[in-house]
């Protein structure tokens, strides 16, 4: 009985202090977080009113049940610099500089892969070639990545990509590629022409291995392969190495409610509780006032954030950053 009786008294406790939290969403907890931040600022990016299943549903990236091999650099000899990014370094890779929108839909862990995906294969091919991989055809078949618009494993994806491949496809309404995205983004802002976040699940697309009509390649012949994946350590070092050689990769860590709510600055976790695993594309790092940083895609549009970008704390495996690094290398015609 003393037992049962010390869980009700933890149980209520919790209680007590979640009650005590402002809405993620309100004026009142952004206030909160800029009371406590030292690195950050906080700004509105969702209206009051946007549902919060909605939100929740943007983490999609699901624990790992295997990682990947795990590819090691050899550092001897490597100079890291302070400050790098990728937008700078390959400047005729316009998908480094691009920001997609997921919609409501748990695709992050798709988005972070094909983004980071299509900034390799220009890369690897000198600026040459720019093919922007479909996130929908991820998405809607690959089987064993996960859930589809309910989540998924960024390790699986670019499996998927070595052993399947993926067509190409822009974002919603941009009739680009073979299979351009499917499920529209929403407003976030109580002013805007977008259909509100309201929070109605978005089912995952299905999987259809046709183009798009007008699109003059075949399915079959526009899938372009990878020609290996695998994970990195959680050691800095290791992760900047593999960004300054072969490109962005894709990342994965915990999203709490603060994130929400950020606007500049180098994010520290500082309040409200976890909403999930979220899957992004690191491309690049740097210092910004003594704090050392990663720089960071969304895939939550340009209008959060820092015109859809974030900074957050590097070299401490912060909200488990470090520790959940993926990425591959494309075919040797690249």
């Amino acid at each position: 009985m003393k037992s049962l009786f010390a869980v009700v008294i933890i149980a209520a406790t919790i209680f007590v202090v979640s009650a005590r939290l402002p809405h993620p969403l309100s004026d009142e907890f952004i206030a909160k977080i800029n009371r406590q931040a030292t690195t950050w600022k906080a700004g509105r990016n969702f209206a009051p009113n946007v549902d919060m299943k909605y939100v929740t549903r943007l983490m999609g990236a699901l624990p790992e049940p295997k990682k990947l091999a795990e590819h090691v650099h050899e550092l001897e000899g490597v100079e890291i610099p302070e400050n790098f990014d990728a937008r700078e370094q390959w400047p005729d890779c316009p998908t480094i500089q691009e920001i997609r929108d997921q919609g409501s839909c748990g695709s992050c862990w798709a988005f972070g892969a094909v983004e980071a995906m299509s900034d390799r294969v220009c890369i690897h091919s000198k600026g040459n070639i720019h093919f922007r991989f479909s996130a929908d055809d991820l998405v809607s078949c690959c089987w064993l990545c996960g859930a589809g618009c309910n989540g998924g494993f960024p390790g699986a994806a670019w499996h998927y990509w070595v052993r399947s491949g993926l067509v190409s496809g822009g974002t919603y309404d941009s009739h680009q590629g073979c299979r351009p995205y499917e499920i529209p983004p929403c407003e976030h802002h109580v002013n805007g022409s977008r259909p509100a976040c309201n929070g109605d699940d978005n089912k995952t697309p299905k999987c259809v291995k046709e183009c798009q009509d007008g699109y003059k390649v075949s399915y079959k012949q526009d899938r372009h392969f990878g020609k290996k994946a695998y994970s990195l350590r959680s050691d800095q070092k290791q992760i900047q190495t593999e960004i300054m050689t072969n490109g962005p990769v894709e990342g994965a860590f915990t999203v709490y409610a603060d994130l929400l709510q950020y606007k500049s600055g180098v994010y520290k976790h500082v309040t409200g509780e976890a909403l999930g695993g979220h899957a992004i594309r690191i491309l690049g790092w740097g210092v910004e006032n003594d704090t050392p940083y990663w720089l960071i895609a969304n895939s939550w549009n340009s209008d959060w954030g820092d015109n859809g970008f974030f900074k957050i704390l590097r070299g401490e495996d912060h909200c488990g950053i470090e520790g959940g690094i993926t990425a591959g290398l494309p075919q040797d015609q690249y």
